[in-house]
């Protein structure tokens, strides 16, 4: 894996980027080279390191996934057994992490909750430059993390990951202490698959941002986690099931959605800054919500065409289809998942993306130092202070 960024000061970099109009926000600025994950918004494609997301999602596990975006292969027997083997050894919650999250508000947002824990724990652990074992250790943790900050805000006490099962499955046991359902961890599986990887989105170029100034992997991963937060980046998917509890009904839903336009609200789960059609992680995730839960996938997809041909009326050729967070909320709240760890569940799979990148800048490094178009004045008298 390799990284090039662009020199910002050769001729053709300057010439390039002076062709572009300047939109805000770096949009259609390449900021890197990646071999990790390509985003076809045009055509709703997703590729991880060679592969549609199509191909890999619904029989190839997220150990398997894993594999392949750290190192750049899909794995084979033996690889994928000692991959799970370092994951596995690597599940534990340190005494002065837990300690730190028992003392933490149980109104705190998980999201805050995963964060603080997984600086605690870098700061206890690592140092140096950013290694493979390192992108397992923290990655493995995540879950751990998160599991034993839910059971310590519901009075409970956390419990050991059982090494005989996989990341999903070990997620949904930590939470819960029950033995997960085939179908729930399958579902869950499929969600960790779809969201591991997504081009250079918010948190991921966050992660390089850091990974560039030849810092530590942890404090990449948690300015990651900083970015990944954002409504407008993963802090959504809860509004979903907010949105979908609030219509009710299939009966409920043109009008409630009708007056939610009429009010200029934002309606949640549609729309990408980069997808001009459907987001092919959501069609995926449609056809898991249909297995998972039948019943609430009712309501769920006639939000949706409604939705769809309401927001084509009201906004035409704005090409406004079902994102991923859509029904991300859907099959996450049908494995019993609450709302709040929505988003940090997110960051469960996206973790492993995060680390790849990591990972892929470190290898081939340059700091990334883009520039800005100053917009305040120039060559303004100075007034000493007694003369203002």
């Amino acid at each position: 894996m390799s990284t090039t960024i662009p020199d910002t000061g050769s001729n053709t970099t300057k010439e390039s980027a002076a062709t572009k109009p300047n939109k805000g926000g770096l949009e259609g600025i390449v900021a890197a080279a990646t071999a990790l994950s390509k985003v076809e918004g045009t055509v709703g494609r997703l590729i991880y390191h060679g592969y549609n997301i199509h191909a890999i999602c619904r029989t190839t596990s997220f150990e398997e996934v894993a594999h392949l975006l750290w190192f750049g292969h899909l794995p084979n027997v033996q690889e994928l057994s000692d991959l799970k083997a370092h994951l596995a050894e690597a599940r534990t919650l340190p005494p002065q992490v837990a300690q730190l999250l028992r003392l933490l508000p149980a109104t705190t947002e998980p999201m805050d909750a995963l964060r603080t824990a997984v600086s605690a724990w870098g700061a206890l652990t690592i140092e140096g430059k950013a290694t493979i074992e390192q992108a397992i250790a923290v990655t493995a943790r995540f879950p751990v993390f998160l599991a034993a900050f839910h059971r310590f805000r519901t009075g409970q006490e956390p419990l050991e990951a059982r090494p005989e099962l996989g990341y999903a499955a070990n997620y949904l046991y930590l939470l819960t202490g029950q033995e997960p359902k085939t179908e729930h961890v399958r579902a869950l599986d499929a969600y960790l698959v779809l969201l591991a990887d997504h081009g250079m989105n918010a948190s991921t170029f966050t992660a390089r941002v850091v990974a560039s100034t030849e810092s530590d992997i942890v404090s990449a991963v948690v300015a990651a986690l900083g970015a990944l937060k954002g409504p407008l980046h993963g802090g959504a998917p809860s509004k979903v099931l907010d949105m979908l509890n609030a219509i009710g009904t299939v009966e409920n839903t043109e009008p409630w959605l009708r007056n939610a336009l009429a009010h200029g609200d934002r309606l949640m789960g549609f729309g990408h800054r980069v997808y001009k059609t459907e987001d092919p992680r959501a069609e995926e995730l449609r056809a898991m919500a249909r297995i998972a839960d039948p019943t609430g996938f009712v309501l769920a997809r006639h939000v949706e065409e409604r939705a769809i041909a309401l927001l084509e009326a009201e906004k035409p050729g704005r090409r406004l289809y079902t994102n991923v967070e859509f029904y991300s909320a859907v099959l996450l709240a049908s494995v019993g998942l609450p709302g709040d760890l929505f988003t940090p569940t997110f960051a469960a799979s996206r973790v492993v993306g995060w680390t790849a990148h990591i990972l892929e800048q470190t290898k081939n490094n340059r700091l990334i130092r883009p520039e800005a178009d100053y917009t305040g004045p120039m060559d303004l008298p100075f007034v000493p202070l007694n003369e203002r």
